[in-house]
């Protein structure tokens, strides 16, 4: 006897034309600010309604999929592998916003014992109740039950359900500071600290845990890259997470500005840093891997620090075509990524005619630590102006490349990030050196022509006050 797809379908209708009328009618549009923001609360009242309807269903097909013979599972029953697979079929959801539901579901959802096949309480009743009357969507439900549900079983289940029902209390606004209803992430700070007030083996078992299943590991390379997947310790991730933030720069755009050619014709005007978040945390992982492979700190491999060795032809590299080849790369690389390797690393000149061997340079070292300081001293940074990456995560540029003979002096040295040292060519930035000072002219995109001309850059403190002082 079907109950509700009748109600259901009169309120889906009911909810397309609203959504159909203030799309025609521009109604949010025309809302003043104090009717935009009722209308919003209401949305997402409407919004947690929903969502208790979906993790009852959820839970109740979660349900009827747990007989242990296959057969007799509502999954199977409908063709299915597993839960997640049939919620996403029948819903268009994504894999993660299932899991989800599942998640939330656990923690509501009435269990059946097994015993006497009497209907118990759910693990988290406060929280049962505050969903069923629109206080609480899924967020709210994660955000209480998850740091409650990670002390089980040091905690017995009767605490975990009256530190929820505290949290709920601040959710529906009756708290005892007479606060007004706590968002989720409010939520989840107060569940957290119940959790830790609750749990009297702190984080050591959790820590236990995360130390067995810690790690990191590269796929098979694809012709776009290398796959890599892993599961850090919290604090390794912590660790991570400071260096991305560290290295990456603020995006500096110049929408409001215009440029054109020598014809007269309008120029593009991208953002200086047009990298997507991934990509910035991308090349700040390599250049931590940069930094950390030359640090002399890593255990050594065959005597040698960890060393990447990149084999090219040299009249591929003059005439700047072919590839390179980086030992352990199951793919080819361009010669500019091998330009960029070999300026920052280390040079050795082998010569050899039909396979044999003839001849073996001797190292030619890049910049020493000397060196790299007093560069750091001078450049304070990446000098790429709108950058902002520290010194300690720079490269050193050769303004005139090592391979076309320039010297490894500090008037032919450079710090560039990592992501400007590589894409170089192909950001428009020149770089030239004046009498020992780093100079950049920028791309045409970059202002107006008549103000394109060359400067001396630096973010060196000592030498930004001594220009101060002069002016």
């Amino acid at each position: 006897m079907d109950l509700l797809t009748a109600p259901l379908d009169d309120l889906l209708a009911q909810v397309s034309r609203v959504v159909r009328e203030c799309a025609t009618e521009r109604m949010l549009q025309r809302a003043g600010e104090t009717e935009l923001a009722q209308q919003l609360g209401l949305i997402g009242a409407l919004g947690r309604l929903v969502d208790a309807l979906v993790v009852e269903a959820v839970g109740e097909v979660a349900r009827r999929s747990e007989p242990t013979i296959r057969d007799e599972r509502m999954t199977s029953h409908l063709g299915c592998r597993d839960v997640s697979e049939l919620v996403q079929t029948l819903t268009l959801a994504s894999p993660q916003t299932v899991a989800r539901w599942q998640r939330a579901a656990v923690a509501v959802r009435p269990v059946v014992s097994p015993f006497t096949g009497e209907l118990l309480d759910a693990p988290f009743p406060p929280v049962r109740d505050a969903m069923l009357d629109g206080v609480l969507g899924v967020d709210g439900i994660l955000a209480i039950a998850d740091p409650l549900q990670a002390t089980a079983p040091r905690v017995s289940p009767k605490a975990r359900a009256e530190a929820a029902r505290v949290v709920v209390a601040e959710a529906r606004g009756e708290g005892p500071d007479e606060a007004p209803p706590a968002c989720a992430a409010v939520l989840k700070i107060h569940a957290q600290a119940w959790a830790l007030a609750l749990d009297q083996d702190g984080a050591e078992p959790r820590e236990r845990v995360a130390a067995r299943k810690r790690f990191v590991s590269l796929g098979v390379a694809l012709p776009e890259g290398v796959p890599m997947r892993g599961l850090l310790l919290p604090e390794v991730a912590a660790q991570l997470q400071l260096i991305f933030n560290a290295h990456q720069s603020p995006k500096v755009t110049f929408a409001d500005l215009t440029a054109v050619d020598e014809n007269g014709d309008p120029l593009p005007l991208p953002a200086v840093d047009d990298r997507t978040r991934a990509q910035q945390q991308h090349d700040a992982f390599a250049a931590a891997l940069g930094a950390a492979a030359s640090s002399g700190l890593l255990p050594t491999i065959g005597g040698y620090a960890p060393t990447l060795v990149v084999s090219v032809d040299a009249d591929d590299l003059a005439a700047d075509t072919g590839y390179a080849h980086a030992q352990g790369c199951d793919q080819p690389i361009s010669i500019s990524a091998a330009r960029h390797i070999a300026c920052g690393g280390v040079i050795q000149r082998v010569t050899s005619r039909d396979g044999r061997i003839l001849s073996i340079g001797t190292e030619e070292r890049v910049f020493n630590r000397h060196q790299r300081r007093a560069i750091a001293l001078r450049d304070g940074g990446c000098i790429i102006p709108g950058c902002g990456t520290p010194a300690a995560w720079c490269e050193i540029h050769h303004v005139t490349e090592h391979a076309r003979g320039g010297p490894t002096h500090t008037d032919n040295g450079v710090l560039l990030c990592w992501y400007h040292h590589r894409f170089l060519d192909r950001i428009g930035w020149q770089i030239r050196m004046n009498q020992g000072i780093p100079e950049v002219l920028p791309p045409p995109w970059h202002g107006c022509p008549e103000e394109r001309h060359w400067r001396a850059v630096t973010t060196s403190p000592v030498r930004m006050k001594r220009r101060l002082l002069k002016t």
